[in-house]
């Protein structure tokens, strides 16, 4: 079953779908290149993916990457990038790039910032000035900062918020939605930069398709699930996803924003995600996390001191064809930063992997399958 969308520079197309599930296969086509779907893409959140340069990234095997629009804005400052060539010339990416709009950095910030009409009113977590975000200047920092990808303004809600709350503000972000479309329109190239709308809604099925509802309004070339991996339950978030991605057009590429774990992967793409990011192969790696075929282990642990043996003798990356457990433990316990971007390749290879494994299983017709061997190994639990 295929079905697709597209314009001169982005497509889209289902290439199979599983047929117990609702796991799907799918290409994405971008000015810079292809992705392929299921995909997971690591977060370089100021212009670089942490402790990684770009050839790394890439030989872990990822095709796309997420830049933060709100980082980017404050330092070194949009047009600065715009000069440089965008984000693609300045920190020296030839791959796809998606930038998020800021909103969620700036709904974190819930001490220093003041919601209205307008947009987002908020203080500066380097310096301190006053600084204000609108839809209509996110998305000029997201041209300027000229990624392949471009998310609408939006709220990421807390979902401890009550309900009047979030319909409050899942419809303005709909109205922020129009807003942006209307601002792409009248000052970018859409032919060029694919512009997401976000599904909010918070916990609520009823809320969520209501913001779906408002956002496939417009044929935008992609859609984004929002709102969800912010400190609720897994239960209740696979709860939500049941919905969500039904509600969204099937031909158009849908992006689960945030979440990255294995378990949330899997969970995602069984429920029709396509698109993923977060930043935990980076961030677990500083501490010393690895995740492995056999589960996830600490560096720092002492049963790795006199472990010869690679990180993951089933993985292919840098990092397990020439190191050693014993070495990269050392490197921690020393602090030397090599620690940090040898475990930064392994897991960003990992996800990569296991999605090119699911990416297969799907056309095999054996997702589930493969989850279940997953969780065992994994895990050690069954699904």
């Amino acid at each position: 079953m295929r079905n697709k969308s597209s314009n001169n520079y982005f497509s889209f197309e289902v290439l199979a779908k599983d047929e117990r599930t609702g796991a799907r296969r799918g290409r994405l086509m971008t000015p810079h290149g292809a992705v392929e779907t299921p995909v997971f893409m690591p977060v370089g959140t100021q212009a670089t993916v942490k402790s990684l340069a770009p050839e790394q990234v890439e030989s872990a095997g990822a095709s796309i990457i997420l830049a933060n629009t709100y980082h980017l804005f404050l330092r070194p400052g949009h047009d600065i990038v715009r000069e440089a060539g965008g984000l693609h010339g300045f920190m020296r990416w030839d791959g796809p790039i998606l930038t998020d709009s800021g909103g969620y950095q700036v709904f974190s910030l819930s001490d220093t910032r003041k919601i209205s009409e307008r947009g987002v009113a908020f203080r500066s977590h380097i310096d301190g000035s006053e600084q204000i975000l609108t839809p209509e200047k996110s998305i000029e920092v997201q041209h300027s900062l000229g990624a392949d990808i471009i998310m609408a303004f939006d709220e990421c809600a807390a979902y401890t918020q009550g309900r009047e709350y979030i319909e409050e503000s899942l419809s303005r972000t709909s109205r922020w939605l129009e807003r942006c479309v209307a601002e792409h329109e009248r000052s970018g190239d859409p032919a060029k930069q694919a512009l997401f709308g976000i599904m909010q809604g918070g916990m609520h099925p009823d809320l969520r398709a209501k913001s779906a509802a408002e956002i496939t309004q417009y044929d935008l070339p992609g859609y984004s699930i929002g709102g969800l991996s912010v400190g609720e339950p897994k239960e209740t978030m696979y709860m939500v996803l049941d919905s969500c991605a039904g509600l969204l057009p099937d031909g158009k590429p849908r992006y689960l924003m945030g979440v990255g774990s294995p378990d949330d992967l899997f969970e995602g793409i069984q429920r029709g995600i396509d698109m993923f990011d977060c930043v935990i192969p980076t961030r677990e790696a500083r501490h010393g996390k690895a995740m492995t075929s056999a589960g996830g282990i600490n560096i720092k642990n002492a049963a790795y001191e006199r472990d010869f043996a690679p990180l993951d003798a089933e993985c292919d990356c840098y990092t397990c064809r020439n190191f050693s457990r014993a070495y990269l433990r050392h490197l921690h316990k020393a602090g030397e930063t090599l620690a940090g971007t040898l475990l930064s390749i392994h897991n960003i290879r990992f996800l990569t992997s296991t999605m090119e494994r699911i990416r297969a299983a799907i056309e095999a017709d054996a997702f589930a399958e493969l989850k279940s061997e997953f969780f065992a190994k994994y895990y050690g639990r069954a699904v």
